[in-house]
C-alpha cells in the first residue's frame, strides 16, 4: 500500500530535493507524500523502483497510445539512432511525416514540426498574429494547452475570479504580465451565444479563436457540434483563423476530433502521439496560413528554429507509430474506451456513489457528481468532489492501476479485454472505498 512498499521512491525523491525544486520537474507527475519513480514499461504495464507493477492507464499523460516499449517503435527508432540522432539538415523523415499527415488531415495542406505541444500551440498563436496582424487571441475558460503565457490565461480560475456569466481574463503564473491578459479573450466552453457575442466584440482585433474539441482540464466532455460549427462561422465573419489543439484529441480518430465532428480548422496543433513516444509537436494547416514561416524569399512573417525540430529520431519512431494506427486500431482504441466508462459507470450506480464518466474513444475523465458536465465551471470540484477522488485515486493505485491523479485515463492498444475487466473491478473497489465515506 502507497506509501509503505515505495522505500526506493522515497529515497530517490529525498535526493531529488537537493537538486530539482521540490524535488520535481513536471509539476504533473507530483504526488504526496513523495512521486513513485518509474523503472521500466512494457506493454501496457508500469514497473517502479520498488519492484510495485500497475496497469498503465495514464501513458504519458495521452502520448503512448501504444503502450512501452513497442518491438515496433523501438525498431524504428534504434535504426534511426544507428545513422545519427540530429543535424544541422532537413531529413526526408519529416517529409514522410509531415505527408502522411497532411494525408489524414484534409483541412492540412503543410506541417512545421516542433518539440512539444506547448511550442506547437505558441507556434500557431503567433502564425495567426502574423497573418492577420492583429494582437489578440480567445481561448476557452479552463482549457490548457500548454505553458505558453497567452494558452495559460484563465487555466484554473476559482469561483471568486470567475467574473459572472462573462468569464474574464486570470493569470495562471505568478508574475503573469498586464499585457498577456488584456490581449487574451476568455469564452466560454459549449456556450455558442456568450462564445459568439464575446468574438464579434472583440472581432476587430482578434488573430484566433484556439478549442480544444474535448479539453481535459475542462472536464473532458466532448465539444457540441454546433458549438464548434458557430466558431467556424463567426471566425471566418470577423476574419480570425479558427485552431483545434489536436494535441490530445487527434488520439480520438484516424482523422482527429475534425474528423469526427466534421469541422475544418484553418491551423491545427499536434503532438504526444505523432512521436512514438519522444517529444514532438507540429503546426499544421492550410497553404495559406502556413506561409508565413516560408523562408524561400527572404526572411519569412514567422521564423522558426528549433535544433531538435523534426529530429530523424522522432520522425521515424513517428511514422512507425501512426501507421500502426489504421481504422482497426482505433475501432479497438474506441471499444475498450467505451468499456471501461461502462463499466465504471455501472459500478457509480452499483456504489450510490454520485458520479459518472465521461469523454470519447480511449479517453475518459471520472466526475463526482450527479449534475450535468458541460463545460469547466460545472466540472469544478467542491470540497466534498475532492475528498471522494482523492479516496478514489488512491485505492485504484493500491490495487495496482495508474491513473492521473485528477480523474483522466488515457487507453493504450495493448490492453486485453482482462486487462479492461481488472480496470473496471478495481475503479469498482475504489468506489466502495468511497462510499464507506457516507
Amino acid at each position: 500500500m502507497y506509501p509503505n512498499n515505495h522505500d526506493r521512491s522515497r529515497d530517490v525523491y529525498q535526493r531529488a530535493l537537493n537538486s530539482l525544486p521540490g524535488g520535481n520537474t513536471r509539476t504533473t507527475v507530483f504526488m504526496k507524500p513523495f512521486p513513485i519513480y518509474a523503472a521500466s514499461g512494457a506493454g501496457c504495464r508500469v514497473r517502479d523502483l520498488d519492484g510495485n507493477e500497475y496497469i498503465d492507464c495514464i501513458n504519458n499523460f495521452t502520448s503512448l497510445i501504444h503502450g512501452h516499449a513497442h518491438p515496433a517503435l523501438i525498431e524504428a527508432a534504434t535504426k534511426q539512432l544507428a545513422l545519427g540522432s540530429a543535424f544541422g539538415m532537413p531529413t526526408e523523415s519529416e517529409v514522410d511525416l509531415a505527408e502522411l499527415l497532411t494525408a489524414r488531415l484534409p483541412s492540412v495542406d503543410q506541417v512545421r514540426f516542433a518539440n512539444s505541444g506547448t511550442e506547437a500551440v505558441m507556434m500557431a498563436l503567433k502564425a495567426a498574429r502574423a497573418y492577420t496582424g492583429r494582437p489578440k487571441i480567445a481561448k476557452c475558460e479552463g482549457a490548457y494547452h500548454g505553458s505558453y503565457d497567452y494558452a495559460e490565461v484563465s487555466l484554473d480560475p476559482t469561483p471568486s475570479a470567475w467574473g459572472g456569466n462573462a468569464p474574464v481574463s486570470v493569470p495562471y503564473a505568478k508574475g503573469t504580465p498586464e499585457n498577456v491578459l488584456a490581449d487574451v479573450v476568455t469564452i466560454p466552453f459549449n456556450d455558442i451565444e456568450a462564445a459568439v457575442s464575446l468574438i464579434r466584440e472583440h472581432g476587430a482585433e482578434l488573430a484566433c479563436v484556439l478549442v480544444d474539441p474535448m479539453p481535459n482540464r475542462a472536464g473532458l466532455v466532448p465539444a457540441d457540434k454546433a458549438y464548434l460549427e458557430a466558431l467556424r462561422e463567426v471566425t471566418r465573419e470577423v476574419g480570425a483563423l479558427l485552431i483545434f489543439d489536436e494535441v490530445i484529441t487527434f488520439r480520438l480518430g484516424y482523422h482527429g476530433a475534425q474528423g469526427l465532428w466534421g469541422i475544418e480548422p484553418d491551423l491545427t496543433t499536434l503532438g504526444k502521439i505523432i512521436g512514438g513516444g519522444f517529444p514532438v509537436g507540429a503546426i499544421a494547416g492550410g497553404k495559406e496560413f502556413m506561409s508565413v514561416f516560408d523562408p524561400s524569399s527572404g526572411k519569412p512573417a514567422l521564423p522558426h528554429g528549433g535544433t531538435f525540430s523534426a529530429n530523424p529520431v522522432t520522425m521515424r519512431a513517428g511514422i512507425a507509430a501512426m501507421e500502426l494506427l489504421d481504422d482497426a486500431a482505433f475501432a479497438r482504441l474506441d471499444k475498450i474506451g467505451q468499456a471501461v466508462r461502462d463499466g465504471i459507470d455501472a459500478a457509480f450506480r452499483n456504489t450510490g456513489v454520485p458520479g459518472r464518466t465521461v469523454g470519447l474513444g480511449s479517453l475518459l475523465k471520472i466526475h463526482f457528481t450527479d449534475r450535468q458536465i458541460r463545460d469547466y465551471r460545472s466540472a469544478y470540484l467542491n470540497d466534498a468532489e475532492t475528498k471522494r477522488q482523492t479516496v478514489f485515486n488512491a485505492g485504484l493505485l493500491n490495487r495496482g492501476i495508474f491513473a492521473a491523479n485528477y480523474g483522466l485515463m488515457a487507453l493504450s492498444l495493448p490492453m486485453t479485454d482482462a486487462d479492461v475487466d481488472t480496470i473496471v473491478e478495481a475503479a469498482a473497489g475504489a468506489l466502495q472505498e468511497v462510499a464507506a465515506l457516507g
